[in-house]
This record gives C-alpha cells, sequence and structure tokens, in this order.
C-alpha cells in the first residue's frame, strides 16, 4: 500500500540506500492496525524501539507512582553507544543483496 501523503525517506530518494528509519512509518501504520507480523516485516528494529519505549515509561510512571528515584539505564553511556551500534549494524547489514540480509530490506 503506497500513499503519496506521507513524504518518502530523503536518504533512500538520494542514494537509493535504505536508512536505519525506512519502512518505519509502514511499521507503525500496520503496528495500529492490528497487523503486527506485516509491520515487523516492514522494519523489525520497530521491536527494539517499542521496548525501549515501554521501559523509558515504565521508569517514569514507577517514578510518579511511588515518588521515587530509579535508575534508568537508558542514560547509561554504554547502553546509548550499544544502541548506536545496533542501529548502525543494522542499517548497514539491511542493505546487502544476499539472502538472509534482504529479510531486513523494507
Amino acid at each position: 500500500m503506497r500513499s503519496e501523503v506521507f513524504p518518502k525517506c530523503p536518504i533512500y530518494s538520494l542514494t537509493g540506500i535504505y536508512c536505519a528509519g525506512c519502512g518505519s512509518q509502514r511499521a507503525v501504520h500496520q503496528i495500529l492496525h492490528g497487523h503486527i507480523i506485516e509491520g515487523i516485516k516492514h522494519n523489525i528494529l520497530i521491536l527494539f524501539l517499542i521496548v525501549v519505549l515501554l521501559y523509558d515509561a515504565s521508569i517514569k510512571i514507577l517514578k510518579l507512582v511511588f515518588n521515587q528515584t530509579y535508575k534508568n539505564l537508558l542514560h547509561n553511556s554504554k547502553i546509548t553507544y550499544t544502541i548506536l551500534i545496533l542501529v548502525i549494524l543494522f542499517w548497514i547489514l539491511r542493505n546487502i543483496n544476499l539472502y538472509p540480509f534482504t529479510i531486513l530490506a523494507p
């Protein structure tokens, strides 16, 4: 399903290379319409994003409910660098035109 309402990825439009976010818009659309597997097929990294957002929201909710400070692991520089490395690795792997890497392309 294509729509001209949403903008195309500028990186893909200029270079023909899928960025780490390519397919995310379609993935979110499919997931919000209950098509979880189809959404994941567009960008598997969306699962990681959901986990990170749920974790961060949980920490904030716990802080509000129990009025205590909880250590957020996402604020650790090692975690930040690990996430950055995972995203860059995903970006590289999804552009390799060999199976099984072609599964990662949107």
